[in-house]
């Protein structure tokens, strides 16, 4: 295993993979330095003496400016380093050639999907219950308890069960030293005799906005809700509305169809206003939605080109290696995915800081590239206008592990997207329709871009992540991908693919971007089921577009 590593020829930065100690000599390309102080590893060291006002590159692009004389051999903190990038143009510098990847070995394949009748095809099949005002949650999980257990649904009943034989061991005089030996069984990957099999869940999107906010939150509401029920992982809805909410239904039904003109899906609205009572109202929506349950039943899987499959790719609790391991090899995936005719969405604006211009050549259009930059200065604007900026995007979690800048997190978070070009920029909550790969405008934060990308109909979400995270969504299987080996054995519950293999010198990207393929099309098919579908874990959290990095 090598002890370093040189991104880009052009950089002046180092990564430490192992610890390096004061005295050890690294050569790194024409680089010999010796190292001036301990670095520890994911961490960045200097290549050359930096000068006050010195530009730090990392991944070929400026990722910050030195404030103060740091030696060659020594650590960029937070104390000497600050935020930089470089500007970009709002044109295409220049038109760039893109060669696919060989995916002769992947043409033919299929993956089992549910196709729905405006020919796109999902990875899993559930039924959302909505409420359009979170006035509305206390009905919405009036009907989880309702219909979670007796379906055969409920994904927490381990706790349940230990909490009670705890009891029974009280009662029946264990110690504190007995009941703390008491363990919780082993949680399984499908649910215990569901009553309709091919129904993979019931999914309830509870959430506090709908009343109160701006008119522009409300009708961003409606147009994720939209996305979410035209999305091709979903059968069909029950929707609960109060009546008197900005989040009107009319605008949801337009929303619906600006993305799907011939919207056929059953959806059952019911308007608790309208209703003598509560339990008339809840009564009737579980009624209703049974029947409509019966029917999606009868939908069963069938192979699907991998065409179909839209991937949203993701990194949360980032570190050091997030851009050397994990996310070149989602890059790589992305580009497979893109030379087969499928569909990827980049998001997480704030964490494109830095690499603009690059994503601004790649368009197809010059249309497309001023679309993409006026999308993200005026993001960036709004964060300034109220003091914030996208300098604040790391988190202390990425920072102790080697992020010390944003434009250091961006150039190896837009990894992800790989080398393909950009065929759209798209603003939340709008829906991907091009193959290749889409730039949609969300924060950098986990849930918040996962829930975007689910909206925008990704039907596959990829997440790769340094610190470990157990970020899911409630209609799109999330994989998670581990930038070390470390975190995958740390955390096995949370962790599906580990790529710390390519750290330690073991496995290409390339080797590794192949094996993930496959997993994706295991998932898809149903055939495994992700950690955070297993755990229950249906995050769903809609961008109030307020300042959210």
């Amino acid at each position: 295993m090598k002890s370093a590593l040189l991104i880009d020829p052009v950089d002046n930065l180092g990564v430490a993979l192992k610890t390096l100690s004061p005295g050890d000599t690294i050569e790194l390309a024409e680089h010999t330095v010796t190292i001036s102080e301990e670095i520890p590893p994911k961490q960045k060291f200097t290549l050359a003496d930096f000068a006050v006002g010195a530009r730090a590159t990392l991944f070929g692009v400026t990722v910050g400016i030195a404030t103060e004389a740091i030696p060659a051999g020594g650590l960029i903190r937070t104390s000497n380093l600050k935020h930089d990038a470089d500007g970009f143009g709002r044109e295409r510098k220049s038109e760039q050639s893109w060669t696919a990847p060989e995916v002769a070995g992947f043409k033919e394949r299929t993956f089992d999907g549910y196709h729905r009748s405006d020919g796109s095809v999902g990875t899993a099949n559930h039924w959302l219950v909505i409420p359009m005002v979170f006035c509305e949650n206390r009905n919405v999980n009036a009907i989880r308890a309702a219909f979670e257990r007796s379906l055969g649904y409920e994904k927490t009943s381990h706790y349940e069960q230990l909490a009670a034989n705890l009891v029974d061991a009280l009662k029946n005089g264990s110690s504190a030293e007995d009941l703390a030996s008491l363990t919780c069984e082993e949680l399984t990957a499908t649910p215990a005799n569901p009553v309709f099999p091919n129904i993979d869940g019931i999914k309830f999107l509870t959430h506090s906005l709908g009343c109160g906010g701006t008119r522009d939150d409300a009708n961003a509401l409606c147009g994720l809700l939209a996305g979410y029920i035209t999305h091709p992982n979903v059968a069909g809805a029950t929707v609960l509305s109060l009546g008197c909410e900005n989040a009107q239904l009319e605008i949801l039904h337009q929303e619906i169809a600006k993305r799907s003109p011939d919207f056929n899906k059953p959806l059952l609205t019911f308007t608790q206003q309208q209703h003598p009572d509560e339990k008339n109202l809840l009564e009737t929506a579980i009624k209703e939605t049974f029947i409509e349950l019966t029917k999606a039943n009868a939908v069963t899987r069938e192979p699907a080109g991998l065409e179909h499959l839209c991937i949203g790719v993701e990194c949360g609790g980032s570190d050091g290696f997030s851009g050397i391991s994990a996310n070149p090899t989602l890059g790589a995936l992305s580009d497979r995915l893109v030379a087969l005719g499928g569909k990827v969405i980049l998001s997480e604006f704030p964490e494109l800081c830095g690499v603009e211009q690059e994503l601004v050549d790649r368009c197809v259009s010059d249309e497309v590239a001023k679309r993409f930059v006026e999308l993200t200065s005026a993001y960036a604007d709004r964060a300034r206008a109220v003091g914030s900026d996208f300098s604040q995007n790391p988190s202390p979690g990425n920072i102790k592990d080697g992020l010390i800048t944003d434009a250091i997190k961006s150039a190896g978070a837009a990894k992800k997207g790989g080398t393909s070009p950009v065929v759209e920029a798209l603003d939340y909550p709008e829906r991907a329709t091009l193959p290749g790969l889409t730039l949609l405008c969300t924060p950098g934060g986990d849930v918040e871009s996962t829930t975007a990308m689910a909206g925008a109909h990704a039907n596959v979400i990829i997440f790769t992540t340094g610190l470990g995270t157990p970020t899911g969504n409630p209609v799109c299987p999330v994989i998670k991908v581990s930038t070390s080996t470390e975190l995958a054995e740390k955390l096995p519950d949370l962790i599906d693919f580990d790529t710390g293999s390519i750290i330690r010198g073991e496995k290409t990207i390339d080797e590794l971007a192949v094996k993930m393929l496959e997993q994706v099309i295991e998932v898809a098919s149903g055939r495994i089921k992700t950690k955070a579908q297993i755990l229950g874990q249906d995050d769903f959290q809609p961008w109030k577009r307020g300042v959210s990095l």
